[in-house]
């Protein structure tokens, strides 16, 4: 993966729905795990999502800023030890305005400020099904950051879990961005590709960040 015949190239995968491989230098993306090692400690740490239907997500979950549980967000851990949820650092939030400006090539106005991150960890056999990140009231785009393993993203379309869709492999260090026409499409992973992380980097599995712009009220409605 690191001696490739030609560099991977910033790829427009459907409108609004951008991918830029490599974004995170490697010292970042150390920094990045480190940080997500902390964050995944109780209390409000790392924890199992259970569905309303009484089914498990196989990747556990950590939430910054307000805490995401299907299908809504509090600002407790609610789905699992009830402990206020961390605060989202401004430099987390930061990061996700120059993820926008690498993928779109402008900066989102001032009064786009993200304030929520769910960070999912998948082990090599963790799955995500096709899902919309629907709960916001925001139309700000989606920032997704990859480290560890590399996996397979599905991106979709907004009608329905189905065809027609992308598949693209993310690596450790990948930005994804989507938002405009494509801020609601479905996407999912159905693969994650053990034993391929970054040799210098220190984790065997795959972390997802994924940053958002709420637009809540005070009862986060």
């Amino acid at each position: 993966m690191d001696r490739e015949l030609f560099p991977r190239e910033r790829t427009v995968i459907a409108p609004g729905a951008v991918h830029v491989p490599d974004w995170l230098a490697p010292a970042r993306q150390r920094e990045l795990l480190a940080a997500c090692r902390e964050w995944a400690r109780p209390p409000a740490g790392l924890r199992t999502v259970h569905t309303p239907g009484g089914g498990t997500m196989s990747a556990r979950q950590v939430c910054l800023g307000l805490h995401w549980y299907p299908y809504g967000y509090a600002r407790t851990a609610v789905d699992g030890d009830g402990a206020p949820v961390k605060p989202m650092p401004a430099w987390l939030a930061e990061l996700g305005r120059e993820a926008v400006a690498a993928a779109y090539g402008e900066l989102p106005g001032s009064e786009v400020a993200y304030d929520i991150a769910l960070i999912n960890f998948y082990d090599g056999d963790s799955r995500m099904g096709m899902h919309r990140d629907a709960e916001e009231r925001s139309a700000a785009p989606v920032v997704s950051l990859s480290l560890g393993d590399a996996c397979v993203f599905r991106f979709g379309n907004t009608v329905s879990r189905g065809r027609p869709y992308r598949d693209v492999e993310l690596r450790s260090g990948d930005l994804f961005v989507f938002g405009d026409s494509s801020r609601l499409a479905y996407h999912g992973v159905p693969k994650v590709l053990p034993g391929t992380a970054p040799e210098g980097l220190g984790l065997t599995g795959r972390l997802n960040i994924t940053l958002r712009v709420g637009g809540l009220g005070p009862d986060n409605t």
